[in-house]
């Protein structure tokens, strides 16, 4: 038994072990191989306090106490919360267990047959009993979140703009047992009231919000939640054109993103709730929302990461970088360097109106009047950078 403590108390003193079972996690488990930030604290947490305890149980001849299995069934309903596999989950402890395995038969000096048989039955008992409290709980979590539809849906969309789920794959498998598929396209809004005491932020004005953009077949492609006082909604990407007048009608204003990939879901919201933060008042318009293009012009102005250059002029300029459309380019160029359409029409050597049915054109093509000045703005801005 002593033999046993000494290679206990080496092997909890050194955060190299957790580490190592932590790799060998991540290096043998995909569903643990994407997990970052806040996620991977979690695991490394839990990894040490897992060697502490199985450890502890061998130097003292110890069973799982009723307190370690509340733990671990609170660890499997949490992961069925965010949509991590149970197979998964168990795999993880069977690797964990196998690299604590290898460290205790690497000490120095060795423990002898006896302590090292004792540690592989106490690892096994361990694992079985576990495993069958983790597979129970995580079964129950996940009917409950299943009996409790409109929940499980608030909370599937909270992961996801929270970037709290191990795969692309584990949370579309989670929405198609609440019965929804993920739209892709998407276009994620965040909305606001436009002002202090506009109308209450709500689940039932999300949902509101929701039927009004998507219709009577939202049920199938679309999410609703509320963070803080905004009300957040995945759409599929057409719906999104109808936002600006469903916003107006409820006295709120937003930000849709329609340009981010499936799994940076987590992205596109932190992007639309910076530029509602950041955004001036003449940014907003009545007959617009605030798109991924205002948004990256905000966090470039911000000194936040943003796009690419060229990526951010893309996004703005539009169809106005395409081929053939150099006389339009060549428009908004003169109108954003001298100011006023008379001054580039004489610059450009076009009749006035001509000059404005360009204008009229280009606004029609990027969705952005270069008369208003935040929109003339950000048109100043993507035109320089993507040069």
């Amino acid at each position: 038994m002593k033999e046993r403590e000494r290679i206990r108390q080496r092997l909890t003193a050194s955060p190299r072990v957790a580490a190592s079972i932590v790799t060998a996690v991540r290096a043998q488990v995909p569903a643990y191989a994407v997990l970052d930030g806040s996620r991977l604290h979690e695991v490394r947490a839990i990894a040490a306090w897992a060697l502490e305890r199985m450890l502890e149980l061998w130097a003292t001849d110890g069973a799982l106490t009723p307190a370690d299995l509340r733990r671990f069934r609170g660890i499997a309903a949490a992961r069925a919360a965010d949509g991590r596999p149970v197979q998964a989950v168990l795999r993880a402890y069977r690797v964990a267990a196998t690299v604590l395995t290898d460290e205790v038969a690497a000490a120095a000096p060795a423990p002898d047959a006896a302590d090292a048989f004792a540690f592989v039955r106490m690892a096994l008992t361990t694992l079985d009993l576990l495993s069958e409290e983790m597979v129970t709980a995580y079964t129950a979590a996940s009917e409950d979140l299943a009996g409790d539809r409109d929940r499980a849906l608030r909370l599937l969309l909270d992961d996801l703009i929270a970037g709290r789920h191990a795969s692309l794959g584990a949370l579309t498998d989670r929405a198609a047992q609440l019965g929804r598929q993920l739209p892709d396209p998407y276009c994620l809004l965040v909305a606001e009231p436009v002002e202090a005491d506009g109308p209450p932020v709500t689940q039932e004005a999300a949902l509101g919000l929701l039927a009004a953009l998507d219709g009577p077949g939202h049920d199938a492609t679309a999410l609703a939640t509320v963070r803080a006082s905004r009300l957040v909604l995945l759409l599929p990407a057409a719906a999104g054109a109808a936002a600006a007048e469903a916003l107006r009608e409820r006295a709120l204003r937003g930000c849709a993103i329609t340009g981010e990939s499936q799994d940076r879901i987590a992205v596109a919201y932190r992007l639309a709730a910076d530029a509602l933060d950041t955004a001036p008042a003449h940014a907003h318009h009545p007959a617009r929302v605030l798109t991924d293009g205002d948004a990256q012009v905000l966090a470039l102005l911000g000194g936040r990461p943003a796009a690419a250059p060229e990526r951010i002029s893309r996004l703005i300029l539009g169809p106005l970088v395409q081929p053939g459309r150099g006389p339009l380019l060549d428009t908004l160029t003169s109108y954003l360097d001298t100011g006023s359409a008379n001054a580039a029409a004489r610059s450009l050597g076009l009749h006035p109106q001509s000059l404005r049915y360009r204008l009229r054109r280009i606004a029609d093509l990027t969705l952005r009047d270069p008369r208003d000045p935040w929109q003339r703005l950000t048109l100043d801005i993507a035109r320089t950078i993507g040069h």
